[in-house]
């Protein structure tokens, strides 16, 4: 292939020198990496031939910008690689994983390299540094001696092939993953369509036809997973859809997940080991908030204990109400969870959460969220078609600051496909830093899996799926705000507890009327959300609270669970995990399912000994809130103190510090008890 025109490895003239997605082919990426890797490797060689005693400047920082190349393509590689993927971009990471891998270990198990790297830490004068420089060059030691620099050359070649095994499992797992959700389709007859919204069954018409079929066609994907369970009177076949959905990546084919899991298990432990640490979760945890285990178990301990009487108590209001319609020997299964609980929840609040669906229209949602960062920021967004996009889904935006300077793009992409794997997400394609040039501005992603257009209706969005925006919005601002030197320092470049912390807080303003009342339009007839229908969402926030956090809890224990093992797993890995969360369930045990070999969180995406993060960080989240509550929810001079204090410092200093400079104190659990109505 003529590498002349290859547009990753050419100069950009887009808008903001974006990504020159138009231009992109699948055949253009292999060559890319090759060529990012053999200019890296140069880089590398400068650092270290050179006859100058190791500095600063001329050994740390050359590091960090070395492999600028390399980033941009394979960043846009692996982003692409989760939102608009192919058979062919799969067998190219297939080939590409391992090489990668073998590319940065070639580099951190380099001794030249980490002599150099060793001597500046050893030498330099730490309080002449900056605190950003103080940061980079901890991070940097630390980095080179947690992927194996001080190991002996033998435990090296292991560490070697340890990383490049888990980086082709942790592939195939996602790759299964989505192969499995993508081959599963529940096709409904007339008579089984009882209940279902009229929404659904658009959704569900449409699918059918997409699919080159008549009549309704239910998936896997969230946006018509959901409502199905919601609404269907059909209770054979909601069990049928949740066994579907529950046993993804169990059945005896080529998308099995099990032995996955236990090498991924197993080698995460024996890396830990090899670098002298007793399990996985001790060697992520030290680069934590939390920073050892028994924190974690503390956390998720006295969350269990504060929740769990008044979950049992949420079950069992389910369950009468199950019983009171159906009859006395009626049983409550997970399958028939969220279909009673929405009965619940109409007959104590009349709260339907499809009748909310009209005042959610997709744009008036966008222009509410990109409104309430007006209001909170300054900052204003402008859709501009002329910056390139990788799917006629997505769109850009340029966003500009208070002052009417330039801050970042902004790409959106909202809408499921059989491309993109499942979830929500915050992704960049360029961070932030500060060189010679000036301030160099991110691009930054949101990708949704929302409910789409069907028919002659637009995208009318679920309260549920109002809050994810909000909370990938709250990501996209943390990466849009990045105010920082280094680029490994910047934006969402953070300890994994504290990230989720601007993603949460965005999710506070979801039930705030002074906010819903500046979208939340019906839209046929334009009128706002009625005042009655608020405060029936405001009474209903906490419906179900502790089952909710339980249900977290007990992703978390299962996470920990895998993690915090001292001796490689041979056992059995359904049985394991039904031990593993056991005191967090409140609903029968189902034997066939098994959530591990979906769980692409602490499988595939760096969630590992990380997923009780949500529940660390909405703690922080309801402290921080309540600052906000305290003084106004749209207090400029609360929300500029939050974009300077934690927004806009990324990694550069440690997160408590940064949380104590904007609250003026440490969080504890009790603003989380209080907004959830468990401390009065």
């Amino acid at each position: 292939m003529n590498q002349d025109i290859n547009p990753l490895l050419s100069e950009n003239q887009t808008l903001h020198g974006t990504m020159p997605f138009h231009l992109i082919k699948t055949e253009h990426y292999e060559p890319a990496i090759l060529k990012g890797m053999e200019i890296h490797n140069q880089e590398i060689e400068a650092i270290i031939n050179q006859t100058d005693a190791p500095t600063f400047a001329n050994t740390i920082v050359a590091l960090e910008k070395s492999g600028a190349l390399l980033n941009q393509v394979s960043t846009v590689f692996g982003n692409l690689l989760s939102a608009e993927t192919n058979d062919e971009m799969q067998a190219i990471a297939e080939r590409m994983m391992p090489q990668l891998s073998e590319h940065s270990n070639n580099i951190t198990l380099n001794e030249k390299l980490f002599a150099r790297i060793k001597a500046v830490y050893d030498t330099t004068d730490k309080a002449q540094l900056g605190k950003e420089e103080q940061m980079l060059l901890q991070n940097t030691f630390d980095g080179f001696i947690r992927s194996g620099a001080n190991l002996t050359p033998e435990q090296k070649e292991r560490f070697r092939q340890i990383s490049a095994e888990m980086s082709v499992l942790t592939l195939r797992f996602s790759q299964n993953n989505l192969k499995e959700t993508n081959a599963y389709e529940l096709a409904l007859q007339a008579d089984q369509l009882d209940g279902l919204p009229e929404s659904a069954l658009h959704a569900y018409a449409q699918t059918a036809q997409e699919k080159g079929k008549e009549g309704h066609i239910v998936t896997l994907q969230a946006p018509s997973f959901i409502p199905f369970m919601k609404y269907s009177q059909h209770r054979e076949l909601r069990q049928q859809l949740y066994m579907a959905y529950n046993t993804q990546c169990t059945h005896d084919n080529e998308y099995n997940n099990m032995e996955i899991v236990k090498k991924l298990v197993n080698l995460r432990l024996e890396r830990a080991q090899l670098l002298g640490f007793q399990t996985a979760a001790d060697y992520v945890l030290t680069r934590r908030m939390a920073e050892k285990s028994e924190n974690v178990y503390n956390l998720l301990n006295q969350l269990l204990e504060a929740y769990a009487p008044t979950a049992h108590k949420e079950v069992e209001e389910v369950q009468a109400l199950a019983k009171e319609l159906e009859g006395d020997d009626f049983q409550l299964m997970p399958w028939d969870w969220a279909y009673y609980s929405e009965k619940l929840k109409e007959k104590k609040f009349n709260l339907n959460e499809e009748a909310l669906r009209p005042y959610f229209e997709l744009n008036n949602v966008i222009g509410g969220v990109f409104g309430l960062a007006t209001r909170l920021y300054g900052i204003s967004f402008q859709e501009n078609k002329e910056i390139p996009v990788y799917h006629p889904d997505v769109t850009a935006y340029e966003v500009f600051d208070k002052d009417g300077s330039f801050l970042a793009v902004l790409y959106a992409d909202f809408h499921p496909r059989a491309g993109k794997r499942s979830g929500a997400w915050m992704t960049s394609y360029k961070e932030q830093w500060k060189d010679e040039n000036g301030n160099s501005r991110p691009h930054i992603s949101v990708v949704m899996n929302f409910t789409k257009p069907s028919g002659d209706k637009p995208a009318l969005l679920s309260f549920g799926e109002v809050n994810t925006f909000l909370h990938e919005f709250g990501h996209a601002l943390h990466g849009m705000f990045a105010n920082t030197t280094y680029q490994s320092l910047s934006g969402t470049n953070v300890y994994w507890d504290f990230v989720e912390l601007p993603s949460q807080i965005m999710e506070n303003f979801a039930i705030e009327k002074d906010f819903l009342n500046t979208f939340a339009k019906h839209y046929e007839t334009g009128e706002n959300i009625p005042e009655e229908m608020i405060q029936r969402l405001v009474d209903a926030s906490n419906f179900n609270v502790a089952y909710a956090c339980l249900r977290q809890l007990s992703f978390g224990l299962l996470d920990m669970a895998w993690y915090t093992r001292t001796e490689p797993f041979e056992g059995d890995v359904r049985s394991y995990e039904k031990q593993a969360w056991s005191q967090a369930q409140v609903l029968p045990n189902c034997e066939e399912t098994c959530m591990t070999v979906q769980f692409s969180h602490i499988m595939a995406g760096g969630y590992s000994a990380g997923y009780y993060s949500y529940k660390w960080a909405e703690v922080l989240d309801a402290d921080a809130f309540s600052l906000f509550q305290e003084k106004g929810i749209f207090n400029p001079e609360v929300a500029n103190s939050f974009r300077e204090h934690v927004l806009s410092k990324g990694g550069t200093e440690h997160p408590m510090t940064l949380y104590k400079r904007f609250r003026g104190q440490e969080p504890g659990i009790d603003a989380l008890l209080k907004r959830n109505g468990i401390l009065n």
